[in-house]
Protein backbone atom coordinates (compact mmCIF):
# COMPACT_ATOMS: atom_id res chain seq x y z
CA UNK A 1 0.00 0.00 0.00
CA UNK A 2 1.63 3.28 -1.10
CA UNK A 3 1.73 6.37 1.02
CA UNK A 4 -1.08 8.24 -0.85
CA UNK A 5 -3.45 5.27 -0.58
CA UNK A 6 -2.69 4.98 3.14
CA UNK A 7 -3.45 8.68 3.70
CA UNK A 8 -6.74 8.48 1.75
CA UNK A 9 -7.84 5.36 3.65
CA UNK A 10 -7.03 6.97 6.99
CA UNK A 11 -8.98 10.11 6.02
CA UNK A 12 -12.02 8.02 5.05
CA UNK A 13 -11.91 6.17 8.37
CA UNK A 14 -11.67 9.46 10.29
CA UNK A 15 -14.64 10.91 8.40
CA UNK A 16 -16.72 7.79 8.96
CA UNK A 17 -15.88 7.76 12.68
CA UNK A 18 -16.72 11.46 12.99
CA UNK A 19 -20.10 10.95 11.31
CA UNK A 20 -20.85 8.00 13.58
CA UNK A 21 -20.01 10.05 16.70
CA UNK A 22 -22.15 12.95 15.49
CA UNK A 23 -25.07 10.58 14.82
CA UNK A 24 -24.75 9.11 18.32
CA UNK A 25 -24.65 12.58 19.85
CA UNK A 26 -27.81 13.56 17.95
CA UNK A 27 -29.55 10.37 19.12
CA UNK A 28 -28.56 11.10 22.72
CA UNK A 29 -29.79 14.69 22.42
CA UNK A 30 -33.11 13.53 21.00
CA UNK A 31 -33.43 11.00 23.83
CA UNK A 32 -32.78 13.73 26.39
CA UNK A 33 -35.34 15.99 24.74
CA UNK A 34 -37.91 13.20 24.61
CA UNK A 35 -37.37 12.35 28.26
CA UNK A 36 -37.70 16.02 29.14
CA UNK A 37 -41.02 16.14 27.31
CA UNK A 38 -42.23 13.15 29.32
CA UNK A 39 -41.29 14.54 32.74
CA UNK A 40 -44.35 14.97 34.97
CA UNK A 41 -45.12 16.56 38.32
CA UNK A 42 -45.42 14.02 41.14
CA UNK A 43 -46.24 14.13 44.84
CA UNK A 44 -48.87 16.86 44.66
CA UNK A 45 -50.63 14.92 47.42
CA UNK A 46 -49.11 12.03 49.33
CA UNK A 47 -52.21 9.88 49.01
CA UNK A 48 -54.89 9.13 46.45
CA UNK A 49 -57.33 10.97 48.74
CA UNK A 50 -57.05 14.43 50.30
CA UNK A 51 -59.03 13.48 53.42
CA UNK A 52 -62.55 12.51 52.40
CA UNK A 53 -62.43 13.24 48.70
CA UNK A 54 -60.29 11.81 45.92
CA UNK A 55 -57.06 13.64 45.11
CA UNK A 56 -55.34 14.21 41.76
CA UNK A 57 -52.75 11.57 42.71
CA UNK A 58 -52.88 8.09 41.17
CA UNK A 59 -51.53 4.76 42.31
CA UNK A 60 -48.70 3.31 40.25
CA UNK A 61 -49.19 0.25 38.10
CA UNK A 62 -49.44 -2.90 40.21
CA UNK A 63 -49.71 -1.00 43.50
CA UNK A 64 -52.27 -2.08 46.12
CA UNK A 65 -53.31 0.56 48.66
CA UNK A 66 -54.94 -0.78 51.82
CA UNK A 67 -56.81 2.10 53.47
CA UNK A 68 -58.31 2.27 56.95
CA UNK A 69 -60.42 5.37 57.61
CA UNK A 70 -61.59 6.00 61.17
CA UNK A 71 -63.92 8.70 62.49
CA UNK A 72 -64.84 9.17 66.14
CA UNK A 73 -67.80 10.91 67.78
CA UNK A 74 -68.22 14.62 68.48
CA UNK A 75 -65.53 16.19 70.62
CA UNK A 76 -68.23 18.48 72.06
CA UNK A 77 -69.88 15.47 73.74
CA UNK A 78 -67.30 15.99 76.46
CA UNK A 79 -65.89 13.65 79.08
CA UNK A 80 -69.04 11.51 79.31
CA UNK A 81 -68.26 10.17 75.80
CA UNK A 82 -64.49 10.54 76.31
CA UNK A 83 -64.61 13.50 73.89
CA UNK A 84 -66.03 11.31 71.14
CA UNK A 85 -63.52 8.47 71.41
CA UNK A 86 -66.17 6.11 72.83
CA UNK A 87 -67.94 6.19 69.45
CA UNK A 88 -66.43 5.25 66.12
CA UNK A 89 -67.23 4.54 62.48
CA UNK A 90 -64.79 3.24 59.91
CA UNK A 91 -64.25 2.38 56.27
CA UNK A 92 -61.93 -0.37 55.06
CA UNK A 93 -60.83 0.02 51.45
CA UNK A 94 -58.66 -1.65 48.83
CA UNK A 95 -57.47 0.44 45.86
CA UNK A 96 -55.40 -0.98 43.01
CA UNK A 97 -53.45 0.61 40.15
CA UNK A 98 -54.22 -1.21 36.89
CA UNK A 99 -51.93 1.22 35.05
CA UNK A 100 -50.25 4.45 36.11
CA UNK A 101 -53.35 6.30 34.87
CA UNK A 102 -56.17 3.90 35.80
CA UNK A 103 -57.18 2.70 39.27
CA UNK A 104 -60.09 0.84 40.83
CA UNK A 105 -61.20 0.59 44.43
CA UNK A 106 -63.74 -1.02 46.74
CA UNK A 107 -64.66 -0.30 50.34
CA UNK A 108 -66.99 -1.15 53.19
CA UNK A 109 -68.30 1.42 55.68
CA UNK A 110 -69.86 0.64 59.05
CA UNK A 111 -72.13 3.70 58.67
CA UNK A 112 -75.35 2.48 57.01
CA UNK A 113 -73.46 -0.75 56.21
CA UNK A 114 -72.53 0.57 52.78
CA UNK A 115 -70.43 -1.04 50.07
CA UNK A 116 -68.77 1.30 47.57
CA UNK A 117 -66.63 1.04 44.49
CA UNK A 118 -65.01 3.46 42.07
CA UNK A 119 -63.07 3.78 38.83
CA UNK A 120 -60.44 6.53 38.52
CA UNK A 121 -58.81 7.60 35.24
CA UNK A 122 -56.23 10.30 34.50
CA UNK A 123 -56.37 11.47 30.85
CA UNK A 124 -54.01 14.40 31.42
CA UNK A 125 -50.90 14.79 33.60
CA UNK A 126 -49.21 17.99 34.71
CA UNK A 127 -45.94 18.40 32.85
CA UNK A 128 -42.63 19.90 33.99
CA UNK A 129 -40.89 22.27 31.61
CA UNK A 130 -43.75 22.05 29.14
CA UNK A 131 -46.89 20.10 28.52
CA UNK A 132 -50.11 20.55 30.45
CA UNK A 133 -50.10 23.08 33.33
CA UNK A 134 -52.68 20.98 35.23
CA UNK A 135 -53.64 17.38 35.84
CA UNK A 136 -57.14 16.18 35.00
CA UNK A 137 -58.64 13.11 36.67
CA UNK A 138 -62.07 11.54 36.10
CA UNK A 139 -63.78 9.50 38.83
CA UNK A 140 -67.03 7.56 38.84
CA UNK A 141 -68.37 5.31 41.54
CA UNK A 142 -71.38 3.86 43.32
CA UNK A 143 -72.55 2.93 46.79
CA UNK A 144 -74.95 0.21 47.89
CA UNK A 145 -76.70 0.31 51.27
CA UNK A 146 -76.96 -3.18 52.80
CA UNK A 147 -78.90 -2.39 55.98
CA UNK A 148 -82.25 -4.18 56.49
CA UNK A 149 -85.04 -2.37 54.62
CA UNK A 150 -86.70 -0.01 57.11
CA UNK A 151 -89.45 1.66 55.05
CA UNK A 152 -92.13 -1.02 54.82
CA UNK A 153 -94.41 1.37 52.89
CA UNK A 154 -92.09 1.10 49.88
CA UNK A 155 -91.12 -1.98 47.94
CA UNK A 156 -87.57 -3.09 48.58
CA UNK A 157 -86.01 -2.73 45.12
CA UNK A 158 -82.25 -3.26 44.87
CA UNK A 159 -81.99 -0.11 42.76
CA UNK A 160 -83.44 1.90 45.66
CA UNK A 161 -80.32 1.09 47.68
CA UNK A 162 -77.91 2.39 45.02
CA UNK A 163 -76.36 5.84 44.56
CA UNK A 164 -73.86 7.01 41.94
CA UNK A 165 -71.34 9.82 41.70
CA UNK A 166 -69.38 11.48 38.90
CA UNK A 167 -66.39 13.74 39.45
CA UNK A 168 -63.80 15.78 37.53
CA UNK A 169 -60.61 16.74 39.37
CA UNK A 170 -58.49 19.61 38.04
CA UNK A 171 -55.32 20.15 40.04
CA UNK A 172 -51.87 21.65 39.98
CA UNK A 173 -48.70 21.31 42.00
CA UNK A 174 -47.59 24.94 42.16
CA UNK A 175 -44.34 24.29 44.01
CA UNK A 176 -42.61 21.61 46.07
CA UNK A 177 -44.62 22.82 49.06
CA UNK A 178 -48.06 23.77 47.72
CA UNK A 179 -50.73 21.94 45.70
CA UNK A 180 -54.35 22.85 44.99
CA UNK A 181 -57.25 21.15 43.22
CA UNK A 182 -60.93 21.77 42.47
CA UNK A 183 -63.39 19.00 41.70
CA UNK A 184 -66.98 19.44 40.57
CA UNK A 185 -68.95 16.39 41.70
CA UNK A 186 -72.51 15.13 41.31
CA UNK A 187 -74.17 12.47 43.46
CA UNK A 188 -77.34 10.79 42.19
CA UNK A 189 -79.48 8.81 44.64
CA UNK A 190 -82.07 6.50 43.14
CA UNK A 191 -84.29 6.92 46.20
CA UNK A 192 -84.77 9.96 48.46
CA UNK A 193 -86.93 10.32 51.56
CA UNK A 194 -89.60 12.61 50.08
CA UNK A 195 -91.00 13.17 46.61
CA UNK A 196 -90.15 16.89 46.65
CA UNK A 197 -86.46 16.27 47.37
CA UNK A 198 -83.87 16.31 44.61
CA UNK A 199 -82.22 13.05 43.60
CA UNK A 200 -79.12 14.93 42.42
CA UNK A 201 -76.69 16.77 44.67
CA UNK A 202 -74.02 19.04 43.13
CA UNK A 203 -70.91 20.11 45.03
CA UNK A 204 -67.51 21.68 44.39
CA UNK A 205 -64.62 19.93 46.09
CA UNK A 206 -61.61 22.04 47.08
CA UNK A 207 -58.45 20.32 48.28
CA UNK A 208 -55.14 21.83 49.29
CA UNK A 209 -51.82 20.64 50.65
CA UNK A 210 -49.03 22.68 52.26
CA UNK A 211 -45.79 20.87 53.01
CA UNK A 212 -44.44 21.71 56.47
CA UNK A 213 -41.36 19.49 56.62
CA UNK A 214 -39.81 16.53 54.84
CA UNK A 215 -42.42 14.12 56.22
CA UNK A 216 -45.37 16.27 57.32
CA UNK A 217 -47.96 18.40 55.51
CA UNK A 218 -51.13 20.33 56.32
CA UNK A 219 -54.17 19.37 54.22
CA UNK A 220 -57.66 20.85 53.78
CA UNK A 221 -60.68 19.17 52.17
CA UNK A 222 -63.86 21.26 51.65
CA UNK A 223 -67.04 20.44 49.69
CA UNK A 224 -69.58 23.30 49.52
CA UNK A 225 -72.96 22.08 48.26
CA UNK A 226 -74.09 24.01 45.17
CA UNK A 227 -77.50 22.46 44.47
CA UNK A 228 -79.78 19.65 45.60
CA UNK A 229 -78.83 19.93 49.24
CA UNK A 230 -80.36 17.30 51.49
CA UNK A 231 -82.50 19.15 54.10
CA UNK A 232 -80.64 19.76 57.35
CA UNK A 233 -77.17 19.00 55.99
CA UNK A 234 -74.03 21.17 56.12
CA UNK A 235 -70.96 21.60 53.93
CA UNK A 236 -68.34 18.92 54.72
CA UNK A 237 -65.06 20.43 55.95
CA UNK A 238 -61.95 18.56 57.10
CA UNK A 239 -58.49 19.70 58.15
CA UNK A 240 -55.55 17.55 59.10
CA UNK A 241 -51.90 16.59 58.92
CA UNK A 242 -50.18 13.97 56.77
CA UNK A 243 -47.29 12.09 58.37
CA UNK A 244 -45.14 9.90 56.10
CA UNK A 245 -43.50 6.86 57.69
CA UNK A 246 -41.88 4.74 54.99
CA UNK A 247 -44.59 2.83 53.13
CA UNK A 248 -47.30 4.34 55.34
CA UNK A 249 -49.10 7.66 55.15
CA UNK A 250 -50.70 8.35 58.51
CA UNK A 251 -53.19 11.22 58.62
CA UNK A 252 -54.69 12.90 61.68
CA UNK A 253 -57.65 15.17 61.00
CA UNK A 254 -60.70 17.00 62.33
CA UNK A 255 -63.98 16.94 60.41
CA UNK A 256 -67.71 17.63 60.72
CA UNK A 257 -68.63 14.63 58.54
CA UNK A 258 -69.15 11.11 59.76
CA UNK A 259 -69.51 9.42 56.35
CA UNK A 260 -66.39 8.40 54.44
CA UNK A 261 -67.64 7.76 50.92
CA UNK A 262 -68.84 10.43 48.49
CA UNK A 263 -72.56 9.77 48.85
CA UNK A 264 -72.30 9.64 52.66
CA UNK A 265 -70.35 12.84 53.32
CA UNK A 266 -72.05 14.94 50.61
CA UNK A 267 -75.65 14.05 51.52
CA UNK A 268 -75.33 13.04 55.17
CA UNK A 269 -73.20 15.66 56.97
CA UNK A 270 -75.53 17.24 59.55
CA UNK A 271 -72.95 18.78 61.91
CA UNK A 272 -71.70 22.38 61.63
CA UNK A 273 -67.90 22.67 61.78
CA UNK A 274 -67.98 26.38 62.71
CA UNK A 275 -70.30 25.73 65.67
CA UNK A 276 -67.88 23.23 67.16
CA UNK A 277 -69.49 20.04 65.84
CA UNK A 278 -66.13 18.45 65.12
CA UNK A 279 -64.97 14.85 65.08
CA UNK A 280 -61.42 13.62 65.45
CA UNK A 281 -60.28 10.89 63.06
CA UNK A 282 -57.40 9.28 61.28
CA UNK A 283 -56.69 7.73 57.89
CA UNK A 284 -54.04 5.06 57.43
CA UNK A 285 -52.72 4.17 53.97
CA UNK A 286 -50.31 1.28 53.36
CA UNK A 287 -49.15 0.53 49.82
CA UNK A 288 -47.79 -2.75 48.44
CA UNK A 289 -46.14 -3.37 45.07
CA UNK A 290 -47.96 -6.58 44.17
CA UNK A 291 -47.09 -6.68 40.44
CA UNK A 292 -43.62 -6.15 39.01
CA UNK A 293 -43.01 -3.09 36.88
CA UNK A 294 -41.51 -3.46 33.42
CA UNK A 295 -38.07 -1.91 33.13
Amino acid sequence: MNKITYILLTACLVIMATNAIQAQEQDLLSMVKDSAKKEYATGAFKSSRVINGQSMEMLGKGVLDVRILHRFGLISDGAKQFFGLDQATMRLGFDYGITDNLSVGVGRSTLNKELDGFLKFRPLRQGIGGGSPVAVVLVTGLTVQTMPWADTARKNYFSSRVAYYYQIIIGRKFSKAFSLQVSPIMVHRNLVAKADQDNNTLALGIGGRLKLSKRTAFVVDYHPILAGREPGTKNPLSMGFDIETGGHVFQLHFSNSIGMNEKAFLTGTTDDFWKGDIRFGFNLSRVFQVAKKKR
